[in-house]
């Protein structure tokens, strides 16, 4: 990035008592993290002994020191930054100058089973996890990306480590898994197996391959269609339904209806990709339109800021919704 001595006519000096052991943390591998955040921040860095200067105009400065300490306070907790974790804290103090990064991340939900430690990353998940922790039933929506499944995994094996459930419960509605399926070889769970893959992947991501395969064949660990839900009463159970966007109205009623003694449920789902058929409503739009406000009910609402994917994850659902906001108003 190539800055004018007048776009560098503006600077501010930190002290950074730790030296090298913050910076290092702050640079990254090869300075990959330095050329990120001078790049988004339109700034220049450098760092000698204890200080690190912060180079650039008037009106990029004080916005990147803001950057630069909340990242420095990452590092001195002793966390790993990744490219990821930089553009998040960038996005997330653009859209709220308030916010605490440390402050947020400093909040474990859980633990994955290779020691990371699982917290929100912006205040909209902040909300979500704390409406799981004050609420018997929850329901999320947002984009891609927004972390509402996996958050929901790792509030369920939090409470399964707690033993505050017995057994976790993870569903999702097979759209495809009718006539279209019905000439692939196995059973039913073997065909739809492809749409219950996200839930497998975060839940190996938590807790580990062995462990969990060791949950689901013990049957602590239920994976399974939500047509499978049919007809049963699910006690001292964390149940998750996931791309709930795609139930009916009925299926919707069915499930909410299977809750028992000491269950807690979690309902996410993206309202922008319902694949269900043209004229039919989605139940997770009616469900939250007849039973928000009730108590005992949280909703849960994630925007693209909340995003922590990979960055052009943001960039797309935003283009898509702007796209959506022309054709409406055509």
């Amino acid at each position: 990035m190539r800055l004018s001595q007048a776009d560098l006519r503006h600077s501010v000096v930190l002290e950074v008592p730790e030296g090298k052991m913050v910076t290092a943390g702050l640079w990254g591998p090869q300075d990959a993290h330095r050329r990120l955040l001078e790049r988004r921040l339109k700034v220049r860095l450098s760092a000698r002994g204890r200080q690190l200067t912060i180079a650039g105009g008037p009106d990029r400065v004080p916005f990147a020191e803001r950057v630069v300490r909340e990242l420095m306070s990452l590092v001195r907790s002793g966390q790993n930054l990744f490219l990821n974790d930089i553009e998040q804290v960038v996005k997330l103090l653009e859209g709220d100058g308030d916010v605490s990064v440390g402050e947020l991340r400093a909040q474990t939900l859980t633990v994955t089973h290779d020691r990371r430690a699982v917290s929100p990353k912006s205040p909209n998940q902040q909300a979500y996890i704390d409406a799981m922790e004050q609420h018997d039933l929850v329901f999320a929506v947002g984009p891609a990306g927004t972390g509402k499944t996996y958050l929901a995994m790792a509030a369920a094996v939090a409470a399964l480590r707690a033993q505050a459930v017995k057994r976790i419960i993870l569903t999702r509605p097979a759209v495809e898994a009718g006539e279209r399926l019905g000439f692939l070889p196995g059973s039913l769970v073997e065909k739809v197996n492809p749409y219950l893959r996200p839930l497998y992947d975060a839940m190996f991501d938590l807790m580990g391959i062995e462990q969990a395969t060791k949950l689901v064949e013990n049957r602590t660990i239920e994976v399974a269609p939500l047509a499978f839900m049919r007809g049963r009463t699910l006690n001292h159970a964390f149940v998750i339904l996931d791309e709930a966007q795609n139930t009916t109205r009925e299926q919707m009623k069915m499930f909410l209806t299977r809750l028992g003694f000491s269950a807690q449920a979690v309902v996410t789902g993206d309202m922008t990709q319902v694949d269900l058929d043209r004229g039919q409503q989605s139940g997770l739009r009616h469900a939250i339109g007849i039973l928000e406000g009730l108590e005992g009910i949280g909703i849960a609402r994630l925007t693209p800021v909340d995003v922590v994917r990979h960055k052009l994850v943001r960039a797309i659902v935003q283009a898509y919704d702007r796209d959506a906001e022309a054709k409406s108003a055509r």
